[in-house]
C-alpha cells in the first residue's frame, strides 16, 4: 500500500492520525527502514525527526558505555538530537574502557560494534625486546603494537557477550597492516581457534598476507585477509551467534608456532562487529 497524505485506513485519514503513532510504529522498525520510509512518504518525514525515534534505536545501556568514554563529554552535548547522537555512533567511534576498546554501532540495524585495541590483547612475547608500542595516525587508537623480531607468536582477545547486542550474528576480525622492509609473512599461515565459555571451535588456517600463494590444507579453505583502507588489513576470524541471555566470555586466539623468524607486523587490535546472515561465512559457530 502506497502512502500519501489522501490514504484512508479504517476510515480515517493517515494524515489526521497524531505525529506520536508514527514515532510508534517507526521506532517498531530498523533505523534503515525509517530513513527509507522519510524519504518516499511526506506521513513519516516529520516523525523520523523525532527523538522517541532515535532514542529507541540507541543502546539501552548506551549511558553506562559512556561512563568510560574519555569523548562522551564532547559527544553529548554536542549533538542537538537523538538523531544526531545515532549518526555520529555510527561514523565516529569512540574510546571505551579506559582506552582499551573503541565502541560504534552499525548503521543500518544500530546493533553495537566493538573493537579491542592492542593494549587490549594478550601478546606472546609481549615484552618491549619482542613488542614495542608506536602511535600511527590513521589508528583510532593511542598506541598500536609493532613487532620487531620474533620466531613464533600468539595473539589472544577476550569480550563478554553481555556488551554485546542479542540475537546477532557477530564477525570477529584481526586488524594490522606491514610497514615497508617487513619479513617472515608472504607465505606464512597461522592457525585460529574461538571459545565460548567451555566450547571450543577450530583450529582452522588463515593466511597473513593476501597476496600469498593459495592452497588447500586437508581438504578445508585457507582463509586470506582483505584490504580495509590505507593499507589495514582485516583478517575474518570466525563467525558466532550472541543469543538472547547469553552472558559468557569469548576468546578468539591467533597462533603462528611455524618455525620462521618475522619482523615489522603493526597490530591494530581485534574487531567485533554484526555480520549480514545471508553473507557466506567463513568458520563459524552458530549455536551454542
Amino acid at each position: 500500500m502506497e502512502l500519501s497524505s489522501g490514504s484512508v485506513v479504517g476510515g480515517v485519514p493517515l494524515n489526521d492520525l497524531p505525529e506520536e503513532c508514527w514515532e510508534n510504529v517507526l521506532s517498531l522498525t530498523t533505523p534503515r527502514d525509517v530513513c527509507r520510509l522519510s524519504a518516499v512518504s511526506p506521513i513519516f518525514k516529520s516523525a523520523a525527526e523525532s527523538d522517541v525515534v532515535w532514542q529507541s534505536f540507541l543502546p539501552h545501556d548506551l549511558e553506562s558505555i559512556l561512563s568510560t568514554s574519555p569523548d562522551a563529554s564532547l559527544l553529548m552535548p554536542s549533538a542537538s538530537s537523538k538523531k544526531e547522537v545515532y549518526f555520529s555512533l555510527c561514523d565516529y567511534p569512540i574510546i571505551v574502557d579506559n582506552w582499551r576498546k573503541s565502541f560504534s554501532l552499525e548503521k543500518k540495524s544500530g546493533k553495537k560494534c566493538y573493537m579491542l585495541s592492542a593494549r587490549d590483547l594478550e601478546i606472546t612475547s609481549g615484552t618491549p625486546i619482542y613488542w614495542t608500542l608506536n602511535t600511527v595516525s590513521d589508528s583510532r587508537f593511542a598506541d598500536v603494537a609493532e613487532l620487531n623480531n620474533v620466531y613464533s607468536l600468539k595473539i589472544c582477545g577476550k569480550i563478554s557477550t553481555y556488551l554485546l547486542s542479542p540475537e546477532t550474528l557477530y564477525t570477529a576480525n584481526l586488524v594490522y597492516k606491514f610497514p615497508p622492509r617487513n619479513y617472515g609473512f608472504y607465505d606464512q599461515s597461522a592457525d585460529v581457534t574461538m571459545r565460548l565459555n567451555e566450547a571450543e571451535f577450530g583450529p582452522w588456517t588463515v593466511s597473513w598476507n593476501p597476496q600469498g600463494r593459495r592452497r588447500h590444507n586437508n581438504g578445508s579453505v585457507t582463509v586470506y585477509p582483505k584490504e580495509r583502507g590505507n593499507g589495514w588489513l582485516e583478517l575474518e576470524l570466525g563467525d558466532f551467534f550472541n543469543a538472547e541471555g547469553e552472558d559468557g566470555e569469548l576468546e578468539m586466539r591467533v597462533f603462528d608456532y611455524i618455525g620462521h623468524w618475522k619482523y615489522r607486523f603493526i597490530l591494530d587490535g581485534i574487531e567485533i562487529r554484526p555480520k549480514d546472515d545471508l553473507r557466506v561465512s567463513t568458520p563459524a559457530f552458530l549455536d551454542f
